[in-house]
């Protein structure tokens, strides 16, 4: 590098001088790498999920939806062709060691930021060293944020104009919907990925692995596990490889053995190692959401035993139990409306016990309600006909009130106006006739928006209907 003596040379930062330290141990290989410890750096008292992560794709479990051979992101990461990338699912399916396992693909440096702890400043100072270091020596930087929704709009919109420069390689990984909790801006800018629970049947596989594995398992140390203490561990697991493996840890460290003797993880030292199974489910987002969505969609199609195995999750999850009952008390109109109008007395029946009674015992209340509803005959027909109705107001125009269903004061000033017959401001008393019904019309045009089905009671309701509109059709011909 050239400098003039005549001229005034530019200061260094402190933080350019950081990195120009950084970038020369670089290049004699004295950096720690980026994200702590590597694998092979791991200690033997390492956490066992912690020596077991995955060196490279082929060791990865679960994800065959994107990861499989052929599959968009398998394709993307072995073509070296994305730029950012945004996982998204439940906690333990893999999304961290995912990332880690692309910068390794892509021979890229691995920055892990958390959106809980960090702050703008270290995001802009990441960005500012990933840049320095690409111009340096070509180095490309993989910015890895955990729970990226945690970042607010003006934290997530720095990431931008760096992104679209090629500045710095993008992945964020949150347990939320991205639609909902990540600006549009970066979402529109990443490809999306959804990781899902890792089924049973490849956790059991892990664990049999676990066992097996000497190199950073249990392997050699006289360690075998039933079939059936596999399967307990993995089903309990709720597709959290890393509770999985936890659970296994703690039951070989746990159990009683002099060194050298052999020891049967058996189906009850399983069970002793996970007490209690935690659910996932989060109380604010896809958990919450999905859950209920399930529940009432059970209750619609009419199945009940669906219907209880979801209400049963969310009474074990610590759902708010108004929060259900004001759920029921919504689908009893909504999808079984005039078929069985019990039913929206059932259910609110059932929210005034949870409101008096109270959980645990409030249960067999909500319990009782889901079942009549799930079993009740179905209409949407009233709730059909009000949206219906509302987007009429909203989008036509607006009706009139037809004169004789006006006020006694506006009919007589329309009277004295002379424009308006008598015959056209009579209103006809409906109980004046003996059925209780007289034919008359009280809305314009003969609009129609409650069309009665033939399930359950309403079958009465529209033979009752039928029966009255015919005869206002033959009122109106006779006129």
């Amino acid at each position: 590098m050239h400098f003039n003596a005549d001229k005034k040379q530019p200061s260094l930062s402190k933080i350019h001088i950081c990195l120009l330290t950084e970038v020369v141990a670089d290049l004699f290989n004295e950096s720690k790498s980026p994200e702590g410890p590597t694998r092979t750096q791991l200690h033997d008292d390492a956490p066992l999920a912690a020596r077991l992560r995955p060196r490279d794709l082929s060791e990865y479990v679960g994800q065959q939806h994107i990861l499989g051979e052929g599959q968009l992101l398998r394709r993307a990461v072995e073509a070296d062709r994305f730029n950012s990338l945004i996982f998204h699912g439940p906690p333990g399916v893999g999304k961290t060691t995912l990332a880690h396992l692309i910068a390794n693909q892509t021979e890229s440096r691995f920055v892990n930021l958390s959106g809980v702890e960090s702050n703008v400043a270290q995001v802009r100072a990441a960005i500012e060293e990933a840049a320095v270091r690409r111009k340096l020596h070509n180095t490309t930087t993989i910015l890895f944020v955990d729970e990226i929704h945690r970042f607010n709009k003006s934290q997530q919109d720095v990431l931008l104009p760096h992104i679209e420069r090629g500045t710095i390689r993008f992945i964020g990984a949150t347990t939320h919907n991205p639609f909902f909790y990540i600006n549009s801006p970066l979402v529109s800018r990443s490809m999306l990925f959804e990781l899902e629970p890792i089924p049973t049947a490849e956790l059991i596989r892990l664990v049999h692995h676990a066992v097996s594995d000497s190199e950073r398992g249990f392997g050699g140390q006289g360690i075998t596990i039933t079939d059936d203490a596999a399967a307990h561990l993995a089903g309990q697991s709720d597709g959290d490889a890393r509770k999985c493996l936890t659970a296994l840890e703690l039951a070989v460290l746990t159990s009683d053995r002099k060194d050298g003797d052999p020891l049967v993880i058996t189906l009850e030292v399983a069970q002793e190692s996970v007490q209690k199974k935690a659910l996932v489910y989060d109380g604010d987002g896809d958990g919450h959401y999905d859950t209920i969505s399930a529940f009432i969609k059970s209750i619609r199609g009419s199945d009940p035993d669906a219907a209880l195995y979801w209400l049963a999750k969310m009474i074990v999850a610590g759902e708010d139990p108004r929060f259900i009952a004001r759920r029921l008390v919504i689908s009893a109109s909504e999808d079984i409306g005039m078929a069985d109008s019990n039913g929206l007395r059932v259910a609110m029946a059932a929210f005034d016990a949870v409101e008096k009674i109270g959980m645990p015992e409030a249960r067999i209340n909500l319990a009782h309600a889901t079942v009549y509803l799930a079993t009740a005959p179905k209409s949407n027909r009233a709730y059909a006909a009000i949206d219906a109705a509302i987007a009429d107001v909203k989008n036509g125009a607006t009706l009139a009130v037809p004169p004789h269903l006006r006020t006694k004061s506006r009919k007589a000033s329309a009277e004295r106006t002379g424009h308006l017959s008598s015959e056209d401001l009579t209103y006809t008393y409906a109980h004046d006739s003996e059925d209780g019904y007289i034919p008359q019309a009280y809305l314009p045009e003969g609009k129609r928006y409650y069309q009665p089905s033939s399930n359950g009671l309403e079958q009465r309701v529209k033979e009752r209907l039928d029966h009255l509109r015919g005869l206002f059709e033959a009122a109106q011909k006779n006129k």
